[in-house]
């Protein structure tokens, strides 16, 4: 019987408080990621910075300012020993797309560095994750957990708090608030 396919988002879910951390490095601010009003805590940037900010992100890997969201790689482990396991991540900076490839490859480094145990054959670069099929899916993004699944886990972060139980129900999500719950769900 072949595995079921798991497809894994990084930031906020694998990783966390990298984008936050250096915001407040180039700001000189004390900003907690709950102060961001939307998906995007780049937005916390004022906009007649944004060209600064951007070619200041660029001489940076957010990776080295990143926490491994406590026991992600112990539980991620099990999981790629039961599952057809993938990790699907967006890398596109939306402020200045043209130093994206930079972040591509900070991304794959920290994966490969942090996360040993999976195939970079298994490492997904890409925005819209829609076009990825799945049996399970793990995503801070409700929008990002739209596409087929048969069981969604919404990771909790700053960003989706706010979602109901009803609005959870209606999208046929789970709330998971860390790793431990997510080892109960799917190593049973």
């Amino acid at each position: 019987m072949p595995m079921e396919k798991l497809i894994v988002d990084m930031d906020d879910v694998l990783c966390e408080k990298g984008f936050i951390r250096m915001i407040n490095e180039f700001l000189g601010t004390n900003y907690e990621q709950e102060d961001a009003k939307s998906y995007y805590i780049n937005d916390l940037i004022p906009k007649d910075r944004i060209k600064e900010w951007a070619k200041w992100y660029s001489n940076r890997n957010t990776y080295d300012y990143v926490n491994i969201v406590e026991n992600a790689q112990e539980v991620m482990e099990k999981l790629n020993q039961k599952y057809e396991l993938y990790i699907a991540t967006a890398y596109v900076f939306r402020d200045a797309p043209e130093i994206s490839g930079k972040t591509l490859n900070d991304k794959y480094n920290f994966l490969c560095e942090n996360f040993p145990f999976i195939d970079p054959h298994k490492f997904i670069f890409i925005s819209n994750k829609d076009l990825l099929e799945a049996d399970i899916r793990i995503d801070d993004s409700p929008k990002k957990l739209m596409g087929k699944a048969r069981l969604k886990l919404l990771f909790t972060a700053y960003h989706n708090k706010n979602l109901t139980e009803t609005e959870l129900k209606e999208n046929n999500f789970i709330r998971v608030n860390n790793w431990k719950e997510i080892e109960k769900i799917l190593l049973k």
